[in-house]
């Protein structure tokens, strides 16, 4: 079975949040929250000009998931290929997986009393389409998606990418 990943060249990234704009319109979740969250890290002058850092803030799939672990209702699940999916209807509120989340990327609905997370869009991705953060709404063209070897293949050295296991 083929594996997915979802990558971001973080230093590249210019923070328009696009990628938030296009992840609501998918979803449509509750105001306030986000599953993919675009945030300006820290910003320097260099040769006269400002220069900002941005993060994106996105579950990352892990191949073992801390949040599955953590979950006392196995409401968190890795499918063969790789897209980690959090089951509402198991889902206790119970919020362990946030706090077991190294990246930041899950969120709490307090009406619906349950944790959310990006679920890489896996009902496009299921019919050979990418998620929607990652079908060329990015001007910066800094998000990759698709087989990791592929990805990382097409990229420049020197990129500052995030994937499972890493933040940059």
């Amino acid at each position: 079975m083929k594996n997915y990943e979802l990558m971001i060249d973080e230093y590249a990234c210019w923070g328009c949040m696009a990628c938030e704009a296009a992840c609501k319109q998918e979803h449509n979740p509750r105001d306030g929250i986000r599953l993919i969250r675009v945030t300006e890290e820290w910003f320097h002058s260099a040769g006269g000009s400002l220069n900002f850092t941005f993060r994106v803030r996105v579950c990352r799939h892990c191949d073992d998931p801390p949040c599955a672990e953590a979950c006392p209702e196995d409401a968190i699940v890795r499918r063969e290929d790789g897209i980690v999916l959090l089951k509402e209807e198991k889902c206790s509120g119970c919020m362990s997986c946030i706090d077991a989340c190294p990246y930041g990327a899950i969120a709490f609905d307090a009406v619906k009393g349950m944790a959310q997370k990006c679920d890489l869009c896996y009902h496009r991705v299921d019919q050979g389409l990418v998620p929607a953060c990652a079908d060329n709404v990015c001007p910066a063209h800094c998000i990759y998606f698709g087989d990791p070897e592929e990805i990382r293949q097409r990229i420049s050295p020197g990129a500052g990418i995030a994937g499972p296991g890493s933040i940059v």
